[in-house]
This record gives C-alpha cells, structure tokens and sequence, in this order.
C-alpha cells in the first residue's frame, strides 16, 4: 500500500515538475501535421493555361497590388473561411495603428468572453494583460482566438461592433460574397466568403508592412517563455520568399490558407480553401506560387525619354513654355516573355492654359506591349506659371512701342 502511495506521490510530483518546465505551446488549429515536415512536392505542368489540379474545393492566386487574376479554381464558390477570417481582423487592427487609434505598446486587458473563445488559443485569463504587440504575436503566429477577441473589445468596445466594422470595411474593398459573423472563424451559421474576397482580403493586409513582421516568423513565446508560438503556416519554414499570411481549419470549413510570397519585386497571393488535409493546402499554396514565380514578374519601369525634351506652351502665361516631369516609375506585371518587350509613347497636352500649378498633369508616357496598354507613367508640370494680368500685359505693350 505505502508503495502504491509512493508512486502515486511521484507521478504527481513528475507531472508538476514537467509543466514548470516545459513552455505549453499554443493550440494550433486542430493541425496534427508535422511541423518538421518539409512540404510535399508535386510535379504540375506550370505553362499558363494548364490545370495545376489543386486538391481543394477552391483555389486562386493574385497579384496583390493590381488585384490581378493570374490562376483560379472555383475561386467564387461560398466556403466557410475558418480562421483566414482573421485577416480581416488584423486588417482593421494594421489601420487603427495607423491612424494612431491603438499603439503596438499598449496594454490589453482580456474580458471574460475572451477567456472563454476555445478552439486555438493562449489560454488568456479574465483580466490578464498583455501588450498589443505580444497579442499581435498569439493572433497571427498562433491564431490565437482568444487574444483576437481581446483586441477586437478593446478596439471597437465590443466584439459585435468590430464584426460590424469588418463587414462594413469587406464592402469597402469589394468583398461581394463575404459575411462575417465573428472575428475569429469559429465555425456559425452564415459566416461564409470566397477565395476571391480573401485573396482582395489579404492584398490589402499585406500593403502594411507591420504584419510581415510577425507573419514571417516561424517560433516565438509569450509570458517570458511560458507559451511557446509555432507558426500555423509551414511555408514560412519551407518556401523561399514566404511572407505569410493565414491558416485555418475548423470541421466546417476544412482546411484553409492564404500565402503570401515575394520574391525580388514580385509578390503573390495564394488561397486554398477546403482542402481535406494539411499538407494538400499546403502543397496547392506552393504550386500555385511556384506556378506564378515561373511565369510572370513586376517589373518597375521608368520613362526613357529625357524631361528635357517634354515641352508644352503656355498660352496666356508669365512664361512661354513649362517643362513635363516624367521621372516617376510604375510596376507593371508581365509575362516573363514580355518582360524586355515594353514600348513608350509619349502622349502630352502641345499647348495649355495659363495659370498652370506646380504637378499639374499635362501627359503621360503610355506603356504597351504590341498593342496593348498594360501601364502610364504621369508626366506632371515642373513649375507653376501665372496667368497674364492685364497690367502686366500694358507694360509689354508699353515697352513694345517705347522700342519703335
């Protein structure tokens, strides 16, 4: 009986001593995929046009910043989104600091409710504090639930009123068939999108360069260690370029992910939504990128022409002449066979009104491939140039005569 006792003492002891030890670390969606595990390869023709055969219900890739269609599967079918629903979470909180609403240094309290989200979470406790930045870390490292609704109260006063902000804001960038119906993902009846309203989703994400910082991460911790953070996004670890973005897997939606890779000047978004396990979303995101790295660039271009030759009169105007500035750039996305195939055609107003203001648009230099425009570069007034006034006017003529 005393030994029965005696190992009942000392697997009680080892079970205290392991959990003062060893940091706990964060729920990870219900992923039971290796986190060691390089992602699969899977061959797939990757000439434009071809079917890459992504094993998931929809699937789609972008160029982010011209919000360009480059592969698609499905990409309109209604889905529920999981926890990629929290990219438009960290879209509302990336614009309240920078509208210096909320600093990344600020201290958050977590209400109740938050303590009480479930699913992937930190485990935080009512009224315990962290700062935004730590909170920012749970929510996009660990897809922490939990920490993403005490932001959300904090922001807005109340989850409700964030969720309404997101989907006010979803309008804004032209979310057509997107509903949300909390901040986190969990699984409700209506909240629904599509891999089209990610991909605009996450296109607006990425423009603040903040979420990269905590996007590209692979391991981190929280409360001095206690928690340990393993990035949800494999890609971050195993595909060059990664950038992030989003997991998300709940039995509803399956598996999901939103991946953002940028390499040199070029940068792409890939959704996969309704994959049946992780890996596939996984392996879909890097074919889908690989597909987009072999085939097409964003090439930045300049106006070749000297300014010095871009000259428009001035009718009416203390100065006869006003000089064009085209030294501005534009990224274009191009085909990697068009990429040296760019042909200018300066295009400018030969004569203008007075009064002209300083980067006024007087032209632009036209960009085109065969026949096709594919960008414009602006070409802006280098100087401001008065109207003629009519006492200015007599003064010429004045001294005009004085001559004869």
């Amino acid at each position: 009986m005393k030994k029965v006792k005696f190992i009942c003492l000392l697997a009680a002891f080892l079970t205290a001593l392991s959990s003062v030890c060893v940091a706990k670390t964060v729920s990870s969606e219900g992923d039971v995929s290796n986190p060691d595990e390089p992602i699969a390869e899977t061959k797939a023709d990757m000439t434009v046009g071809a079917d890459l055969k992504i094993k998931a219900k929809s699937a789609i890739l972008m160029e982010p910043y011209s919000k360009t269609v480059l592969y698609e599967q499905n990409s309109n079918q209604i889905c529920a989104p999981a926890s990629i629903t929290k990219i438009m979470s960290l879209l509302l909180i990336m614009e309240a600091i920078e509208q210096k609403k909320i600093t990344t240094e600020e201290v958050i309290t977590a209400s109740l409710n938050a303590s009480k989200m479930g699913g992937s979470q930190i485990w935080l406790k009512e009224n315990e504090s962290m700062t935004l930045d730590d909170l920012l870390k749970a929510i996009v490292i660990g897809s922490a639930n939990d920490a993403t609704v005490a932001v959300a109260e904090h922001i807005a006063g109340s989850e409700e009123e964030f969720v309404r902000q997101m989907n006010n804001r979803a309008k804004e960038i032209g979310m057509e068939h997107t509903v949300f119906k909390n901040s986190t993902g969990l699984d409700e009846k209506g909240h629904i999108t599509t891999c089209f309203d990610v991909a605009v989703m996450s296109s607006e994400l990425i423009k603040y360069p903040l979420i990269k910082k905590y996007s590209t991460v692979w391991m981190d911790s929280l409360r001095n260690g206690e928690s340990e953070l393993v990035n949800t996004n494999k890609l971050v670890r195993f595909y060059s370029g990664t950038t992030g973005l989003k997991t998300g897997t709940t039995s509803k939606a399956g598996c999901c992910l939103s991946a953002s890779a940028k390499r040199e000047d070029t940068e792409f978004i890939a959704v996969v939504m309704g994959a049946e396990n992780s890996n596939e979303r996984f392996s879909g995101a890097k074919k889908l990128l690989d597909f987009g790295f072999s085939n097409y660039l964003v090439k930045e271009v300049s106006c070749v022409e000297p300014s010095k030759k871009i000259i428009t009169f001035v009718k009416n105007g203390t100065k006869k002449t006003v000089y064009g500035d085209a030294s501005g750039s534009v990224k274009i996305l191009l085909r990697k066979s068009e990429a040296d195939s760019i042909v200018q055609k300066i295009n400018f107003e030969k004569e203008i009104c007075a009064p002209v203001k300083k980067n006024d648009l007087i032209g632009t230099v036209d960009l085109y491939i065969d026949k096709e425009l594919v960008g414009k570069i602006e070409i802006k007034a280098k100087e401001s140039i008065e109207k003629i006034k009519f006492g200015v006017t007599f003064l010429w003529i004045l001294k005009g005569l004085m001559k004869l």
